[in-house]
């Protein structure tokens, strides 16, 4: 009895203590949000990791689980069909978590991978009941990022607090600690004297005029696989080149964290087993610089992926040891790759010091005039070379399309006016020159709309990385063109596979399921752009929830997401703001073009830190 009663006594105190917490963190939330705006801080208490299964803090574990699985988009019942709910926020040693890439989740699910072909740095998603359901918290110290351009020389080193890279790499110059920042020189492993020097040489090896890289704007999409912190790709953009930087989360794990940081365009993904998340015939050129693959491996099968994304014509520049060195296993390499991309009709287009440059055939003689029997064989002929999420790598030789064989190439204009101009692939889809126009002038009106309900909380400079969530031909990206940024197209897996107009425009995107999460860093995204996609996930029984915790861990603190949906699914996004902190930029607004029932609702996410951050900083 006395047990029992103690027993009470110790509850009765427990309870009592945490109502006392509970009604603290109550007032702190008030007095903070009340005075928070886009650009000021919001403190939290306590740093809470969602218990599997749970869907809120405070929640019934059983009871949430369930009535996430069954979530359909719209108003719950309730008082204004407002509930109040709250997400926890998740540790700080979460702080960079990416889902479906994260090396504890491989772990704790005992996969078995072969670590020999990277399987490990491919994507892993969590299943839904292992899903975080916590907000991101940033480092302590975060701050707004540096604007671009300067970002691409400096950035906070609180916000990515990650100086080994500076260390191991000092004699190299790919970064440089001084102070509250990480400088980046302009340096890579290849090219310690700066990625512009560098950059003009392969311009000269292949006599472009002036030493131009772009050659007349006939080079426009770039691949750089293990791009490092991607100062190879910075480098381009003054030239009109953009660059898709590749790179995987390995022992350089912030190697995208930090090119993201600078404004670079960058993606975390891997040559590994399955196929890049880019259609065929991409990019003009590749390049690799001491990336460290073994392109002999598995009878060329890393090269022949290069050779499905490189466009008629293309070229890959190689700058290794292999390509100079004179030691006995660098030229038994060398002998064995020049002898595959012989037989791939790769010819060697310059060849100096330490790089080589290999270009690709314009048409589809030479690989009919190799003998029967030649390896690596061509690509059957029922092979969809635009078929890439969750597709293996085929080690065979992707032929090009009547089209491209009978011109000799592409038939692309040259940038700019390729920008604007109906690219030949929009034939696959059945789309006339007519609906391309009009497509293009559709989203110009609808991107000057956005801009006008921005204009009272962005200058010219607020936003560089911008993420288009369902791209459909580009247009959303191409209206852009006279401002200082770059779009991430990313065109949904079940939806038409217009990545390839995309890129044929000159523009640069991936591929991705937005029922899972996406291949990027926390907070590297000045504004996201979701035009229907909730209502295309809810159609596959995806959580909206979960999307919107997605959203909030990709864009930055002050950063912006534009909603453009059915007006149900905005009202849904509404009863979320005060649980993920964000703030409507002005209320919601029918479409302008009254093409359809979607409703415009902006909004911006709130700066805040968790107490924790903050106390490490003093």
């Amino acid at each position: 009895m006395m047990r029992g009663r103690s027993d009470g006594a110790q509850k009765k105190r427990l309870l009592t203590s945490v109502a006392v917490v509970a009604i603290f963190v109550v007032v702190l939330y008030f007095y903070f949000g009340s005075k928070s705006n886009g650009e000021s801080a919001l403190e939290y208490g306590s740093r809470s990791l969602r218990k599997l299964g749970s869907s809120y803090l405070g929640g019934d574990d059983d009871s949430d689980l369930s009535s996430k699985q069954d979530e359909k988009f719209g108003l719950e019942d309730g008082e204004d069909g407002i509930v109040s709910k709250s997400f926890p926020v998740c540790d700080d040693r979460h702080s960079e978590l990416i889902p479906c890439l994260d090396r504890h989740l491989i772990y704790q699910m005992r996969l078995k991978l072969d670590l020999t072909l990277m399987e490990h740095y491919e994507r892993h998603c969590p299943l839904p009941e292992r899903r975080f359901n916590c907000l991101i918290p940033p480092p302590a110290g975060y701050k707004v990022p540096i604007k671009w351009p300067r970002s691409r020389d400096e950035v906070w080193k609180a916000n990515i607090p990650h100086t080994h890279l500076a260390h191991e790499k000092s004699d190299q110059n790919w970064m440089v600690v001084k102070g509250e920042k990480i400088i980046f020189p302009g340096g890579g492993t290849h090219f310690h004297y700066g990625a512009d020097k560098y950059i003009a040489l392969i311009a000269n090896m292949l006599k472009f005029p002036n030493n131009n890289l772009n050659n007349g704007g006939r080079i426009r999409t770039v691949f750089d696989v293990g791009c490092g912190v991607a100062s190879f790709g910075g480098y381009l953009l003054s030239s009109d080149i953009i660059a898709m930087s590749l790179a995987p989360n390995d022992v350089h794990q912030n190697q995208i964290q930090f090119a993201l940081e600078r404004g670079i365009p960058a993606y975390l993904g891997v040559l590994g087993t399955k196929r890049l998340p880019y259609p065929s015939r991409s990019f003009e050129f590749a390049h690799c610089s001491r990336c460290r693959i073994d392109w002999l491996q598995r009878d060329g099968i890393l090269l022949l992926e290069l050779d499905r994304v490189l466009r008629p014509g293309g070229y890959f520049a190689y700058s290794s040891p292999e390509a100079y060195a004179q030691d006995e296993e660098d030229l038994r390499i060398w002998k064995q790759m020049s002898t595959l991309v012989e037989r791939m009709c790769w010819k060697i287009a310059e060849k100096k010091n330490q790089t080589v440059i290999w270009v690709k055939p314009l048409n589809n003689d030479c690989y009919m005039e190799r003998p029967a029997g030649t390896q690596p064989p061509l690509c059957q002929s029922n092979d969809d070379p635009d078929a890439v999420w969750g597709v293996n790598m085929e080690a065979c030789i992707t032929p090009y399309s009547d089209h491209d064989h009978k011109v000799g190439g592409s038939g692309l204009a040259p940038w700019p006016a390729r920008l604007s101009t109906p690219p030949p692939r929009l034939a696959d889809f059945g789309y006339s020159s007519e609906m391309f126009e009009k497509d293009v002038e559709l989203w110009q009106r609808r991107v000057e709309h956005y801009w006008n309900i921005l204009s009272s909380k962005i200058s010219s400079d607020t936003l560089r990385n911008i993420m288009d969530m369902k791209a459909n031909l580009g247009s959303f990206a191409a209206a852009l063109k006279d401002k200082d940024v770059w779009v991430m197209n990313v065109v949904p897996k079940d939806g038409p596979n217009t990545l390839k107009i995309v890129y044929d425009r000159g523009l640069i995107g991936t591929t991705h399921d937005w029922c899972e999460a996406f291949s990027t860093y926390p907070r590297t995204y000045d504004l996201l752009h979701a035009w229907n996609v909730f209502s295309d996930i809810e159609k596959k029984g995806c959580s909206g929830e979960d999307l919107l915790l997605e959203i909030d861990r990709i864009v930055r603190p002050s950063g912006f997401v534009i909603f453009r949906d059915k007006q149900h699914v905005i009202d849904f996004v509404k009863k979320y703001l005060s649980p993920l902190h964000w703030e409507a930029v002005a209320d919601p607004t029918p479409d302008q073009d009254q093409e359809g029932d979607e409703i415009v609702f902006i909004i911006q996410k709130k700066l805040w830190l968790t107490i924790e951050s903050i106390r490490d900083t003093e």
